[in-house]
């Protein structure tokens, strides 16, 4: 799978299994001393840390950029299991602990975002500051996503994993997906994309994780964790995101203007911009990290 020029891959071993990550090569070799900078992906059919790699390797200079597979995903472990919230939360602190000897800064997207928000919560120690894009729980205030039509469709066994891998894990499914529901330009897909994307999908066990992201089995109200940060945090969101809109994330900042310090809109964009507009991405970054160091 695609790993951006000037990394490697590495791995930690986690309750759940190997997590792979990549991680800048001697190509990065500096006297400065530097911090680590995670970047973690989000969840959907073919996810990986491929999202960031068009964005990590802009901080390497000053950092050290990490871009873990979560677990399930990417060049990680597959564990043949049904996947639940607290799984994520646990190796998403393990990792941390394993490969970060200092509070990290954090950018992490969409549900891995609003998980992150509870991991914090949990283990602020862990934590310098959080940028997030879109995140959201996609039950929030309220919403039960598992009663959604798709939701209920792969719950059915036997064709939840016929779905997958006739619909979901296949290049038409990837493209399509990504042209009309993440992105806000179809003519921002690559080939690239979508071949990153259905390598990851098409991994032994990949359908475990994916299908209980769709089933809503990860899903959960980040409302009502919310409140309860104390992070520094800036929020960033794609004006044409689909699933988790603008207002909602205006609404979940509005819960805890203490901790959220900045929300930040991209125009004409969907939901992962780190993809779309990679540079657009790496600039509000570099804004916003000072700036959440000094709040």
């Amino acid at each position: 799978m695609y790993i951006a020029t000037g990394f490697s891959l590495r791995s930690v071993k986690t309750t759940l299994g190997r997590l792979t990550y990549a991680a800048p090569t001697d190509f990065w070799e500096s006297d400065v001393a530097r911090q680590p900078l995670v970047f973690f992906h989000g969840f959907g059919g073919g996810s990986s840390s491929y999202e960031w790699s068009q964005v990590y390797p802009a901080f390497a200079a000053d950092f050290v950029p990490l871009a873990p597979d979560l677990i399930g995903w990417g060049n990680s472990d597959h564990p043949d299991r049904v996947y639940a919230v607290e799984d994520y939360l646990q190796t998403i602190a393990e990792f941390l602990e394993a490969v970060c000897d200092r509070p990290v800064s954090v950018i992490a997207s969409s549900l891995t975002g609003a998980m992150m928000i509870r991991v914090a919560i949990a283990r602020p120690e862990l934590f310098k500051s959080l940028i997030l894009v879109a995140p959201a729980g996609l039950s929030d205030f309220g919403k039960d996503y598992t009663r959604s039509f798709f939701a209920q469709l792969v719950s059915t066994p036997i064709l939840d994993r016929v779905l997958y891998s006739s619909v979901l894990a296949t290049s038409g499914g990837i493209r399509g997906f990504l042209e009309q529901r993440q992105f806000a330009q179809s003519d921002r897909v690559s080939e690239e994309i979508v071949a990153a994307y259905l390598a990851s999908a098409q991994q032994p066990n990949a359908d475990r994780a994916a299908l209980s992201f769709v089933r809503g089995d990860l899903c959960f109200d980040l409302a009502e964790y919310i409140d309860r940060l104390t992070t520094p945090t800036a929020l960033l969101w794609g004006t044409q995101s689909q699933f988790t809109p603008v207002e909602i994330g205006r609404q979940l900042a509005e819960k805890n203007p203490k901790a959220i310090r900045y929300f930040e809109t991209i125009p004409d964009v969907g939901l992962t911009p780190q993809l779309e507009v990679p540079a657009v991405t790496v600039g509000l970054i570099q804004k916003l990290l000072p700036q959440l160091e000094l709040a």
